[in-house]
């Protein structure tokens, strides 16, 4: 497979050759489900909480008698049934930590890379660079590239600050280096910006022999 690779001005530079086992494969659907859903729930803090009645403050003392007031019995104004009582089965702090094997996260890239080559959402750029860490010659480039509109995931070679910042401001736009994006990262937008380098730091990190 072949993608046009282009000048961050819009005009085509050459044809850069994608390895067939990274951006090239039949798309996993549902490793790609697991390793999007191992992502969103780790990062869940988990610190929900409720109190308990063990954890309510009051309700040592025994409201009234025992017998003789044609009520219910009961030992402590803490209990679920009364007003400012515990809470019954409410949300507790537990981890969400949902671990997924390396080879299913590895899959997981490379089918969303396939997808995105195979159907036109991927574009490659000889390199991304900005004279001044400015949104405003971030969106310039966008529009030369036809992409302003569109939510864009910009992946580099290497951390560049200057386009980090001049990127970060826009709620449409994510930028972070090839080596870190994650299935999610990579699944959530509607076109992948990315550097040639960043294509080359891909290859050898998923290809598979």
């Amino acid at each position: 497979m072949e993608l046009q690779v282009f000048k961050q001005d819009g005009s085509k530079v050459s044809k850069m050759k994608l390895n067939e086992t990274v951006f090239g494969i039949e798309p996993n659907e549902d490793v790609v489900f697991r390793a999007v859903q191992s992502e969103l729930t780790n990062s869940r803090q988990g610190t929900h909480s409720s109190k308990n009645r063990s954890k309510v403050r009051g309700g040592g003392r025994k409201p009234f008698k025992q017998k003789g007031r044609g009520m219910a019995r009961a030992g402590s104004t803490r209990s679920p049934l009364w007003k400012g009582g515990g809470t019954v089965f409410g949300p507790e702090p537990h981890s969400y930590s949902y671990k997924l094997p390396k080879k299913m996260k590895s899959l997981a890239r490379r089918s969303v890379l396939s997808h995105k080559a195979n159907n036109n959402e991927m574009i490659v750029v000889d390199e991304l660079s900005v004279t001044v860490p400015r949104t405003k010659e971030f969106v310039k480039m966008l529009n030369e590239l036809n992409i302003a509109d569109k939510k864009v995931t910009v992946l580099l070679g290497e951390s560049k600050s200057t386009v980090f910042m001049a990127g970060r401001n826009l709620p449409n736009v994510a930028v972070l280096e090839a080596v870190h994006a994650s299935a999610y990262d990579l699944i959530d937008c509607e076109v992948i910006l990315i550097e040639k380098s960043g294509v080359e730091v891909l290859t050898e990190q998923l290809m598979v022999e």
